[in-house]
């Protein structure tokens, strides 16, 4: 009977021990700079085993020895993995740095010189390598306007028009 009584408790047991694969990335235009702000939060441990089975070093995200190997190895994997194009124009990611809070690692980048962008175009395939379970939310703000869109593992392409 007192199993009975607890049936309920397993459902919630397990979805604490599910693990979830999200990264976020949001994209602000900055008006008055004329430039794209770009951070994507993505879980530090998925992050740290990527780079190490990708680029096949050790790689600690909280080390201050690793810094430099640290903004390497992240600046080259997210220009690999994210793409942007504003009003059918390739952009180019300028790293800007990363930090790790809790258990999220933040990357920062930006894209200069762009004009009030009518549509955004984005491929992004950040942590498709890791799993196929992997979830890519984008946030596009302009002009104060926001949109998002989910990508579920195979999509990698997202569109935004303003």
């Amino acid at each position: 009977m007192a199993l009975l009584s607890f049936k309920w408790l397993v459902p919630i047991l397990v979805s604490l021990f599910h693990p979830f694969y999200i990264s976020v990335t949001e994209v602000n235009y900055n008006a008055r700079e004329k430039s794209l702000e770009i951070s994507c939060k993505i879980f530090a441990e998925d992050m740290e085993e990527t780079l190490k089975k990708d680029y096949k070093t050790t790689v600690d995200l909280t080390s201050k020895k690793q810094q430099a190997q640290n903004d390497k190895l992240i600046a080259d994997y997210v220009t690999k993995h994210l793409a942007i194009a504003a009003d059918g124009k390739s952009t180019k990611l300028s790293y800007v740095g990363f930090e790790k809070q809790a258990e999220a690692v933040y990357c920062y980048f930006e894209v200069n010189n762009v004009a009030p962008p009518k549509k955004v175009d984005f491929t992004n395939t950040i942590l498709q390598d890791f799993t196929d379970k992997q979830i890519n939310i984008i946030h596009m703000i302009v002009g104060g306007n926001r949109k998002s869109l989910k990508l579920d593992y195979p999509a990698k392409q997202a569109s935004f028009s303003f």
